[in-house]
Parts: C-alpha cells; sequence; structure tokens
C-alpha cells in the first residue's frame, strides 16, 4: 500500500545526508545499518522477556533484512556506477540510446526516450557491458553529461502531485461557489439540495489555479521545482 499521509517525522532527512541530496553511497550506508538492525532485533526476539512464541515475526524480520541488504547493495554499485568507475553499453539491446544520445530520439518502448535511466536499466547496461566482444562503452557521467538541471524523480513529482491535490482540497471549501451558493466551508449542492462530493466546475478551476499560483504550478506542470538538480 503506498503512503498517502506523511509525518513531520518522515520529511525530516537531513540527518541522512551529508550535502541537500542523499547519494547512493549514503543510501547503501543506510540500508547497511538498518538492515543489521532488523537482523539484531530478530535475534533479540528469540528470548523474549515474556514467554510468547514469534517465530512468524522473526521469519518477517529476517525477510525484511534480506530485501534491504539487497537493495544496499544494489545502491553500492550504483554509487560506482554514476561515479564512472562501472562501464555501461551505449545502448539498450533493442539499439535504442539513453542519457544525452536520446535526446532527439523518437523511441516507442517503454513510453519515449530514456533520457534519464531507470535502476534496473542502468544494472541492465552495466551487465552488458561485461560481455565479450561488446564493442562501443560509456560511463553514466559521460553520457548523462549536461542532464540533471530541474529534474525530478518519478516518486517526488507522484508526491508533490498529491500533496496539490490534497492543498486544492482544502481550498476548495474555502471559496464560495457561485453555481450553488455554497459558503466557505461548505459542500457544492445539487439542485435538490443533497451535498454533492465534487465541486462544481468553476469553484474547483478557480482552486486549483489558487494553489498553483502559491505552489508555482502552471496546470498541472511544476514551474520550479524546488532544489531538484
Amino acid at each position: 500500500m503506498k503512503n498517502t499521509h506523511e509525518t513531520a517525522t518522515e520529511t525530516d532527512t537531513a540527518h541522512l545526508m551529508a550535502g541537500a541530496h542523499i547519494t547512493f553511497d549514503e543510501l547503501a550506508t543506510e540500508l547497511s545499518a538498518i538492515e543489521l538492525r532488523l537482523r539484531q532485533l530478530a535475534r533479540a526476539a528469540e528470548v523474549p522477556a515474556t514467554p510468547v512464541e514469534l517465530a512468524d515475526v522473526i521469519d518477517s524480520l529476517r525477510s525484511t533484512a534480506s530485501s534491504v541488504r539487497e537493495n544496499g547493495e544494489r545502491m553500492g554499485l550504483l554509487a560506482r556506477i554514476v561515479d564512472g568507475e562501472v562501464p555501461l553499453v551505449t545502448t539498450f539491446p533493442t539499439g535504442d540510446p539513453w542519457g544525452v544520445a536520446a535526446r532527439a530520439s523518437d523511441r516507442q518502448d517503454f513510453g519515449g526516450p530514456a533520457i534519464v535511466p531507470t535502476v534496473w536499466q542502468l544494472l541492465k547496461l552495466a551487465q552488458d557491458a561485461k560481455r565479450p566482444g561488446v564493442g562501443e562503452t560509456t560511463t553514466y557521467p559521460e553520457a548523462m553529461d549536461g542532464i540533471g538541471i530541474g529534474w525530478e524523480s518519478k516518486a517526488a513529482s507522484g508526491r508533490r502531485r498529491r500533496e496539490r491535490d490534497t492543498a486544492v482540497a482544502v481550498e476548495v471549501l474555502r471559496l464560495p461557489c457561485e453555481k450553488c451558493e455554497a459558503a466557505d466551508g461548505e459542500q457544492c449542492k445539487t439542485k435538490t439540495g443533497w451535498a454533492a462530493d465534487r465541486a462544481h466546475v468553476g469553484r474547483q478551476r478557480q482552486a486549483e489555479a489558487n494553489v498553483d499560483e502559491r505552489l508555482g504550478y502552471l496546470g498541472d506542470n511544476p514551474v520550479a521545482v524546488p532544489e531538484a538538480r
């Protein structure tokens, strides 16, 4: 299940990174610490202070630790990739380019040019570079030179869109509705007086415009991406 309600504690991430943005090396280290903590908890849970069989809980903790370890190892490899230590093939198996080379391409697979590759795409590019007779290779810094300004991940843009939608829902109730004369704090009503879950178009449009102006959006699209790189 996706988390749609962030807490203040969840957004406090400054202690996880030395700079403005977390690095893959920092991610790998933090995940390693979490894995160790989970395994320690599993071991401690073998002999709890009160006699209760926790076998299922212990198995779950160890299983989660294994998943965390896999992600940590993946982040460690990505740290080497983005630092340019790992050679990468210049195209995907389909022949499609990535990075700067994909900017002018008309790529149909996967929804368009892979200018910013995914984790799995990078790992595949690194794996293919190990094959005999692979030919030309590149590095992440070379292939991505000039890309990054104003970019944000799908997770970040999705979170910001949810934040926008929440703000619009609040703003709607602050505005009077010219269509049904719903007042501040009231939902829109049908002609017969029934409360509606959806606001009238004019009220909704004005709420969106107010929120977008505050957040720096142009319609559904962000004009400025705070702290993006």
